[in-house]
């Protein structure tokens, strides 16, 4: 077997516009973990947000978690290694996101933090609701970000969303330098910020190299800006149909869209 890992960012990827995996998805991983590759998903989500989709897959690995911000264990419930923001770096996001009148969520400890509800706080928990009480994402509302920031013991990322786009895109370019953090676009309208050197390759190639692993033993799909950090270095980075053109033309691959067998066909060329 050429790829010994399969990498799966999730929205836009291996979810369809419904949020849901495709059953044909489902049996091509499976064949693929009985051939005995492993499956990790590496998403920009909040551990709390994976529930269903971990375990359709009947997955064992742990999750990289909020563009590689942390690394969780389902089967422990716990989280094993972590590059976490300061309250600092988020006091001072905090503080630029009021000054201009920007949304933000904070994804800190088990849940995610908002004191005025977002598009994706509206999509996702609207989406949340269709689930078993115990998958469902866990979102809090507070009376203020910056409080919340100080009484939580790990901050993972901001998610952005606003309607003026080129003051997001410009809002990211100065407060990455400002609170040296880093900026990545997870989705058309969404802007994640973390601490500054975290992504999904970098963690994904650390917790490959605890297993004897390198990138070159991954295949990885992706369709979006926070997944170039594994796409560009994974032994096979795979492009989805969906992704922007400039995703695709830095993968080393590019497959049909998300609400297709894509990925299953990819796994069946390329895997096994």
């Amino acid at each position: 077997m050429r790829y010994r890992v399969i990498a799966l960012d999730l929205d836009g990827t291996l979810l369809t516009s419904e949020k849901t995996i495709l059953p044909e998805s489902i049996d091509a991983l499976s064949q693929a973990r009985q051939a005995g590759a492993e499956v990790v998903i590496v998403t920009g989500r909040h551990h709390s947000a994976i529930h269903p989709f971990y375990q359709a897959l009947q997955l064992t690995a742990p999750a990289i978690c909020c563009n590689g911000t942390y690394l969780y264990d389902y089967q422990q419930k716990r989280v094993l290694d972590n590059d976490p923001m300061s309250v600092a770096q988020a006091e001072l996001v905090i503080q630029r996101l009021e000054e201009e009148g920007i949304k933000g969520l904070l994804y800190a400890d088990d849940a995610m933090l908002y004191q005025h509800p977002t598009p994706h706080v509206i999509r996702t928990s609207a989406w949340g609701e269709s689930l078993p009480a115990a998958q469902r994402p866990l979102f809090t509302r507070v009376d203020d970000l910056t409080s919340a920031a100080r009484r939580s013991d790990k901050l993972w990322k901001f998610a952005l969303s606003h309607d003026n786009l080129p003051q997001l895109r410009d809002f990211a370019l100065r407060i990455a330098d400002e609170a040296q953090v880093t900026c990545e676009w997870s989705w058309a309208d969404q802007v994640d910020i973390s601490r500054q050197g975290n992504s999904k390759g970098k963690r994904l190639a650390e917790w490959l190299a605890t297993r004897n692993l390198s990138m070159q033993d991954v295949i990885a799909f992706g369709d979006n800006y926070n997944d170039l950090s594994m796409l560009e270095h994974a032994g096979l980075g795979v492009a989805m149909g969906n992704a922007d053109q400039q995703i695709k033309d830095r993968a080393g691959w590019v497959t049909g869209d998300n609400n297709r067998p894509s990925i299953a066909e990819t796994i069946y060329q390329k895997v096994l």
